[in-house]
C-alpha cells in the first residue's frame, strides 16, 4: 500500500492523520473525511453541541454528503431538526430552491438544492449552518443564498474545522483550524 503525506491533528480529543490531497499545481489540503469514523463524528457533534448552548436556533443546515453525519449526530446533542441541500435536482423536490458555489475540492461549479418539502420547516427560522470544513466560504456562501431565499436568518456557522489563511474565520464555531499547504 503506498504512504501517502499527511497532517497530525486532534480534534474534539481524538488523533487523527489527514492526507494531503493536491487541490491545484502547489497547493495541498488536508482532508478531514468523517464518513464512516462515528467516533469523531459523535465527539465532534458533542463539542460543537456545547458551543452552539448559547445560541438561539431553530433548525441546522447542511449540504450533501460528507456533513451529513455530523447535522445527524449535532441534531440528536441539540434536539434541533436538521436538513440537507441536494447536489442534484430529483423530481420529487417539486419547487425546489438553487443556488451556485464553487468547490475548493474539485474546482468545479456545485449546485446545492433545497427540497420544496424542507422550505416549510425553515421559513421564518433561525438558521446554524454546518460543515464538516469550510475552507474558502464559497459553499457557505450557496448555503446562506438558498437560506434567504427560503425567509430564513442564518444565525451562525458551526464546523468541525476551518481552513486557510486567508480567510476571516472568527464568527464560525469550529473545533479547529488548518493550514494550506503550498510549495
Amino acid at each position: 500500500m503506498p504512504t501517502h503525506e499527511t497532517y497530525a491533528v486532534e480534534i474534539a480529543g481524538l488523533k487523527r492523520d489527514l492526507r494531503l490531497f493536491e487541490v491545484k499545481p502547489g497547493l495541498k489540503i488536508a482532508i478531514l473525511n468523517i464518513l464512516g469514523d462515528t467516533e469523531l463524528v459523535q465527539a465532534c457533534a458533542k463539542a460543537l453541541g456545547k458551543g452552539l448552548r448559547s445560541v438561539k436556533f431553530d433548525v441546522l443546515v447542511t449540504a450533501e454528503a460528507k456533513s451529513i453525519p455530523l447535522a445527524y449526530a449535532l441534531s440528536v446533542e441539540t434536539k434541533k431538526p436538521y436538513i440537507v441541500l441536494r447536489k442534484a435536482y430529483k423530481p420529487y423536490m417539486g419547487a425546489a430552491l438553487i443556488a451556485e458555489t464553487l468547490s475548493i475540492t474539485t474546482g468545479e461549479p456545485q449546485t446545492l438544492i433545497m427540497d420544496e418539502k424542507d422550505q416549510s420547516l425553515v421559513k421564518g427560522k433561525r438558521a446554524v449552518i454546518v460543515d464538516d470544513v469550510i475552507s474558502t466560504g464559497s459553499t457557505l456562501q450557496g448555503r446562506r443564498m438558498i437560506m434567504v431565499k427560503a425567509g430564513a436568518e442564518v444565525v451562525c456557522e458551526a464546523a468541525i474545522m476551518t481552513e486557510g489563511e486567508r480567510a476571516q474565520w472568527e464568527q464560525v464555531i469550529a473545533l479547529g483550524h488548518l493550514p494550506l499547504f503550498t510549495g
